[in-house]
């Protein structure tokens, strides 16, 4: 088998002599826990809700695939490229999510999604990777070019993302961008008070919509005061993380999959607790632990201020997505519909975190000293 020289030329051999491929690894890891548990946990839901006994299973098997090939050709994206990307990606998103308020499927009371043939789309899943490279781009191009008003544009973008995602509504996709955003601005260099003050009024504002909007209400109440009526799937999950012990009842072999509605999205981790046990769940809050840490450190020696932004964005954006999901399953917090990045069901899930990981693996390749971005 013909290895590959580190003075190979080609397009692949610069980039994988360039990109972290540890990071490569835990990304196929994770692809890899999506591949079992879609497995464990899809035929029973889908026998549930009538479906074909392998249709959900061919459908992500077929959504991974595709964000496997994502993550790579992103990857090899230059700086500039991982730029026009996200300005087109999120001009495209923020249609197509201002298009879901009047045309897009209400499921549950929220309008966040566009039933096509093969997948029902939700694009405010896009939001969160683009959004956080355009910022980073308007943060740093007010930087590069006097009286550009970048810091202007980038709290008007967020103010129509915010004024989207409140409409939907989808409040805990508001809670990530905004917590991306003040994370940004605050490593731009903008005022800590000024942080600060604007921390404040987010908080604030998740208040106001504890007492204005009846659905973080009851998800709240629910949260501090559990029922087996009013609180089911959280009390369930936490159950199936006992009943799993440390090693697990095995693959097949756990109950929840079967009576959780949400078993194979919003609640897979349960599954992982039950059939896998402890030991697997820790090691898959590890691997995520990893990513973000790995991408932590190869910032840590980074010039560039775009890079910088957007890769610290992307990477807040991937491990709130994930601590969110693993913590509302473990009832640490109030649940909330939001997918375990690459294991979840759902193909608008698995592609927008492809691109996000795609972009996050682009952008901290290294680089020839004094290259643009």
């Amino acid at each position: 088998m013909p290895s590959l020289s580190r003075t190979d030329t080609s397009l692949f051999g610069r980039w994988w002599w360039t990109v972290d491929r540890w990071t490569l690894v835990c990304i196929g890891t994770l692809i890899g826990f999506g591949y079992v548990l879609v497995l464990a946990s899809s035929p029973a839901v889908a026998h549930r809700i009538g479906d074909p006994r392998d249709m959900l299973i061919l459908k992500q098997v077929a959504f991974l695939a595709i964000a496997g090939g994502i993550v790579i050709g992103v990857s090899m994206l230059p700086p500039k490229g991982i730029r026009w990307l996200a300005l087109i990606g999120t001009f495209i998103a923020v249609l197509l999510t201002a298009f879901t308020l009047v045309h897009g499927a209400e499921i549950k009371g929220a309008r966040r999604w566009i039933n096509l043939p093969l997948l029902s789309l939700q694009p405010s899943e896009f939001l969160k990777p683009f959004f956080a490279v355009v910022t980073a781009g308007l943060l740093v191009e007010a930087r590069r070019t006097e009286k550009f008003p970048g810091r202007l544009l980038a709290v008007a973008l967020y103010a129509v993302i915010a004024l989207l995602l409140k409409s939907q509504p989808d409040i805990g996709m508001l809670a990530v961008v905004s917590i991306v955003f003040l994370a940004q601005l605050f490593l731009d260099g903008l005022n800590v008070g000024l942080v600060l003050a604007a921390a404040a009024m987010l908080v604030v504002s998740f208040i106001a919509a504890f007492f204005l909007m009846p659905h973080v209400h009851i998800r709240v109440e629910r949260f501090l005061h559990p029922t087996q009526q009013t609180a089911y799937q959280a009390l369930t999950a936490l159950q199936a993380f006992g009943n799993g012990g440390l090693l697990g009842r095995g693959p097949g072999e756990g109950m929840v999959k079967d009576i959780l509605p949400d078993a194979h999205a919003d609640f897979v981790f349960a599954v992982a607790g039950e059939e896998f046990g402890l030991v697997v769940c820790l090691f898959i809050l590890f691997i995520f632990g990893a990513i973000v840490l790995r991408g932590l450190l190869r910032l840590v020696a980074e010039n560039d201020q775009f890079v910088l932004l957007a890769a610290a964005g992307i990477l807040m954006s991937f491990g709130l997505q994930a601590f969110i999901n693993m913590a509302s399953s473990l009832e640490l917090i109030p649940t909330k519909g939001m997918t375990l990045p690459f294991i979840s069901y759902g193909g608008s899930s698995a592609l927008s975190v492809a691109l996000e990981m795609g972009m996050l693996l682009a952008l901290t390749r290294r680089r020839v000293a004094g290259e643009r971005t």
